[in-house]
């Protein structure tokens, strides 16, 4: 006799706002808080299922319209997810912010945000069914092809503390020069075994950011390097920066905006470039790669609509022989963990994924994961093979409620610190 379908019988979309140290990028520096969205689905049958995504007040609206709309439907139907957000949310039209101020991800727009909550569905629906069929969520994507998936030690320029009171501490000091680039490198090296780097820039001067990468490079001869300014420089300082630095970096993270300024970078010098800003949707993904502007495209199952839709934009990636590896956000235990399912089945991930985990001292899953030698071995257990601590999320939720922080803005954040400071036209430098 089959089995009949499970359904999802309850939905909810719980807001929480986890605590985020003062790490500067390219707009500014990360607020002492951060908004975050817990999804859970229940089955008839009894499963339950989690996923996690933004908690942004346009995110949280959707996630809320989703909510409501996937109780009574199969939780089997991952195809019509993201139609559904659509459909509830009402969004009828496309909206195109050209860039966005809290995530760095390229323009905003409608379909980036539903895409963006759909992931949560999917993850918590498959979490679900992989409870349910007694599955790793690894099996029903096709199966791992890795046991243990590697990450990269994501560096900062950061202030010792927030410029407000009331804001959390912690005892990581501030990193603002090269020698403070390197202890944070040494400390992600020793206590979480990191054997490669990637440095957040956009912050400084290309000169300073330049030496920091030297001093790295120095400091840990032979470890692959990385360095991101998200769009920060002008193409001809884009290709300044590639020269000086040459083989020390293992590839160049959107050093300038848009495509064409991509391509011209890669055309002239030559570097492996990456990107998680001007390739995040599959409508960028022919131009870029007609132009040969991409040559690393960062993964984000949040961005590309979740956990199916990144394994489909690595086939189309190994097609195109463009190597892949994986972006990174504010992100908790759940989300790692759907990023550590799906690295596993990719078999063209060339390259450590990111991963801002250990700047986040908080979590809602009971067992949060620790990384051994800079890698995360790929759980066999029932679905993510994690267990939400509802305590956590209680908590976590009480202090959304109480604090008001509702939306990610780098730009604010900055101005407690200096109340001169705009959202910085791209390129800076």
């Amino acid at each position: 006799m089959s089995r009949p379908t499970p359904k999802i019988v309850k939905a909810t979309a719980t807001p929480i706002l986890i605590s985020d140290p003062p790490l500067l990028n390219v707009l500014g520096v990360h607020q002492p808080y951060t908004p975050r969205c817990i999804v859970e689905l229940e089955t008839d049958s009894g499963a339950t299922g989690v996923g996690e995504t933004y908690g942004d007040t346009d995110y949280l609206t959707v996630a809320n319209a989703l909510a409501s709309a996937v109780v009574g439907r199969p939780l089997t139907a991952l195809n019509g997810l993201r139609e559904l957000a659509h459909e509830s949310a009402d969004l009828s039209t496309d909206t195109v912010q050209e860039f966005d101020p809290a995530g760095l991800r390229g323009s905003r727009t409608n379909e980036k945000r539903l895409r963006s909550v759909v992931s949560a569905f999917e993850v918590a629906s498959l979490d679900a069914l992989g409870k349910t069929l007694g599955l790793p969520v690894h099996a029903l994507l096709g199966g791992k092809v890795r046991d243990r998936v590697e990450y990269s030690g994501y560096l900062f320029y950061r202030w010792a503390e927030h410029p407000t009171d009331d804001a959390p501490r912690d005892d990581w000091g501030a990193a603002l020069d090269p020698d403070g680039v390197v202890r944070q490198a040494q400390r992600f090296s020793d206590d979480y075994g990191f054997s490669s780097f990637k440095l957040k820039g956009g912050v400084f001067e290309p000169e300073q950011e330049i030496a920091a990468i030297a001093a790295l490079g120095k400091a840990f001869p032979g470890r692959p390097l990385r360095l991101d300014p998200n769009g920060g420089w002008s193409i001809s300082t884009s290709l300044r920066v590639a020269e000086e630095l040459g083989e020390l970096l293992e590839y160049l993270e959107d050093p300038t905006t848009g495509i064409n300024g991509m391509a011209e970078v890669r055309a002239r010098t030559g570097h492996l470039l990456a990107t998680n800003m001007c390739v995040t949707t599959f409508a960028e993904i022919p131009e870029a790669f007609a132009k040969d502007a991409v040559q690393v495209v960062l993964s984000d199952h949040h961005y590309w609509g979740g956990l199916q839709a990144t394994r489909d934009l690595a086939a189309i990636c190994r097609a195109y022989g463009v190597a892949l590896s994986m972006h990174s956000n504010t992100h908790l235990g759940v989300s790692l963990a759907a990023m550590t399912h799906v690295a596993s089945v990719v078999e063209n991930l060339e390259y450590a994924c990111d991963s801002h985990r250990p700047w986040q001292t908080e979590d809602v899953i009971t067992r949060p994961h620790t990384f051994v030698d800079g890698a995360l071995d790929v759980p066999d257990d029932p679905g993510l093979g994690v267990e939400l601590d509802r305590d956590a999320v209680a908590a976590l939720h009480d202090r959304w409620i109480r604090l008001g922080v509702r939306d990610r803005d780098d730009v604010a954040a900055m101005r407690k610190a200096d109340p001169t400071w705009t959202q910085p036209s791209l390129p800076r430098w």
